[in-house]
């Protein structure tokens, strides 16, 4: 079962660094846990955000909030969990017609809106899921590569930091590939093939 900091150690080893880190929250006083504390919920929230995961899937009514904005009918407040907005449903939506119409802005407060023109619509979202015990093995996987490509700089640093970092975002691009197509399909998908560039550091 990956937990955040498996899934940051996995990403240091990729980069070679085998100190490990035992607490990112809060994180544990070591330049690695620091960093990784400020890189792994950016790679984990980008990741989430790249495809509709089944496991980050939800569905939920809307509450109206009683602002006007010019050009909509109605203003609802987003869920506070929701990473990305996948489509609005107006009241009776059955698959295959049309979605409904929106924009999202932020209020004065930093607040999430979403504007429509549908008095009662039904928002599918991605939610913002934190615990890792949820995350397929090849979704943990796409956010190890995409947090080592993130701490290559703080961690190798130079010419060197900036290679890894290409390397292994080139990695999590492959990875994410392989999870969105099992996520979609409900396959099962080998484990990523690793480039002799990124097996040397391991």
């Amino acid at each position: 079962m990956a937990t955040e900091i498996s899934i940051c150690n996995t990403a240091l080893s990729h980069l070679g660094d085998e100190a490990g880190v035992a607490s990112i929250d809060p994180p544990e006083g070591s330049p690695q846990a620091g960093s990784c504390a400020t890189f792994y919920p950016i790679a984990r929230d980008e990741t989430l955000e790249r495809h509709t995961w089944g496991f980050a899937t939800a569905e939920v009514g809307l509450s109206l909030l009683g602002i006007t904005r010019l050009g909509w009918d109605y203003a609802f407040g987003a869920p506070s969990d929701m990473a990305k907005a996948q489509a609005l449903l107006p009241e009776g939506w059955t698959k295959g017609t049309p979605t409904a119409e929106f924009t999202i802005e932020a209020d004065d407060n930093g607040n999430i809106v979403i504007l429509t023109n549908e008095a009662a619509p039904t928002l599918k979202y991605t939610r913002r899921i934190i615990d890792p015990a949820r995350f397929s093995a090849l979704f943990v996987s796409a956010v190890g590569w995409k947090l080592a490509s993130l701490l290559a700089g703080p961690v190798l640093k130079g010419d060197a930091g900036r290679t890894a970092a290409a390397e292994c975002f080139k990695m999590h691009e492959y990875t994410l590939g392989l999870a969105a197509g099992s996520d979609a399909n409900g396959q099962r998908v080998n484990a990523p093939h690793l480039p002799p560039s990124i097996k040397a550091r391991l």
